[in-house]
């Protein structure tokens, strides 16, 4: 997926020495197929459910959240399933070949960055939001929504057009297949900046920026609670009622925001710190060299932040009791569905095709 691990692929030296392998690869092999197999339906049931079901949510969030699904769901396909299973399963991948070699990184890197900064467009339209109802019907519309989700998806993949020109595919003649190499041929400058401007944008400023805005909106929403205490003895009956109700939907709203944004920046940070390390310490390392320990730890960093695009579904079960709610009552639903199917099936057989 990144730069560093798109130069030659051992595939050759994992193909004629099997006996050899490193667990490392045999876990990855394993371990992203069961990625794919959990995380796309997961990530098509929340869609739907966000989409057909009213789970309590202003419209704004819920097309934030809808978006964020769909972006996983591209990033779990173009990543783990076209780009990462693919390699440990095919001796040439479709993607060893131009146009795909060339084509590859920029779908990748357009849907990771595109899943990523939704993720960041979220924590800032919460934190516009919830503290101070007021600015929300100004600036947290549905239509401002789908302005910045269109904007976040435009930009996330014209920062990964870059990476069109920075993998050629050549034949290997030892082996004779061809490989989708990192262009050795191509500037320095051009590296450097390409590979660090990546860095930047999708592990060192969301990791900083989120939890800063996560950590701004508690401090705004407890100052605000001591605002509504102090004058409890001016409220009204009336007041009363309305004041707990507010209170109520900032608590869902905030266990929402750090359910999805901190989960991001935890499984994101092992592979930030992993990528700055490989970039400085041990830049043009092979990172099919599994005997220095930096690779296993990158390898496994990377799981956990692919992982972050097939659990939300669970985290948004456990955390919501209305998503839980019409989680239940979807797949009920669904499955009611398929029963009632098969019964007319089966009372025809004529239209029967098992």
């Amino acid at each position: 997926m990144d730069v560093v691990s798109a130069d030659v692929v051992d595939l050759l030296g994992r193909n004629m020495n099997p006996q050899k392998e490193h667990w490392m690869v045999t876990l990855q092999g394993v371990f992203y197929p069961a990625m794919a197999i959990v995380g796309i339906p997961s990530n098509i049931a929340t869609f739907l459910i966000f989409w057909r079901r009213n789970c309590m949510l202003s419209k704004s969030s819920t097309y934030y959240l809808m978006a964020i699904s769909i972006a996983d769901t591209f990033v779990l396909v173009f990543i783990v399933v076209l780009e990462t299973t693919v390699k440990f399963h095919q001796e040439e991948p479709y993607w060893s070949r131009d146009p795909w070699c060339r084509l590859r990184d920029v779908f990748n890197y357009g849907t990771y960055n595109t899943s990523t900064w939704l993720v960041v467009a979220f924590t800032i339209e919460r934190f516009i939001s919830i503290p101070t109802w007021a600015i929300k019907a100004k600036f947290c519309t549905p239509r401002s929504a789908l302005k910045a989700i269109a904007a976040v998806v435009f930009l996330g993949h014209i920062l990964a057009v870059p990476y069109y020109w920075a993998n050629v595919s050549l034949y290997h003649q030892n082996g004779s297949m061809w490989v989708c190499v990192y262009d050795r041929n191509a500037p320095s400058g051009y590296v450097h900046t390409m590979v660090w401007g990546q860095t930047l944008v999708s592990y060192v400023l969301p990791i900083q920026i989120i939890p800063t805005l996560n950590g701004l909106t508690l401090r705004q929403i407890s100052l605000s609670n001591r605002v509504h205490v102090t004058a409890a003895a001016d409220l009204s009956p009336r007041a009363y009622r309305v004041t707990p109700l507010l209170r109520s939907r900032k608590r869902k709203s905030v266990v929402l925001l750090v359910t999805v944004s901190m989960s991001f920046v935890l499984l994101s940070a092992p592979r930030a710190i992993t990528q700055i390390i490989l970039r400085t310490a041990y830049y043009g390392l092979d990172r099919n060299d599994y005997s220095r320990q930096i690779n296993v730890a990158a390898d496994i960093a990377n799981m956990l932040r692919l992982t972050g695009a097939s659990v939300n579904m669970y985290l948004y079960a456990c955390t919501q009791a209305k998503f839980r709610k019409e989680f239940v009552a979807f797949f009920r639903k669904a499955f009611s569905r398929c029963k009632i199917n098969k019964t007319v099936c089966c009372r025809d057989p004529g239209i029967c095709h098992f």
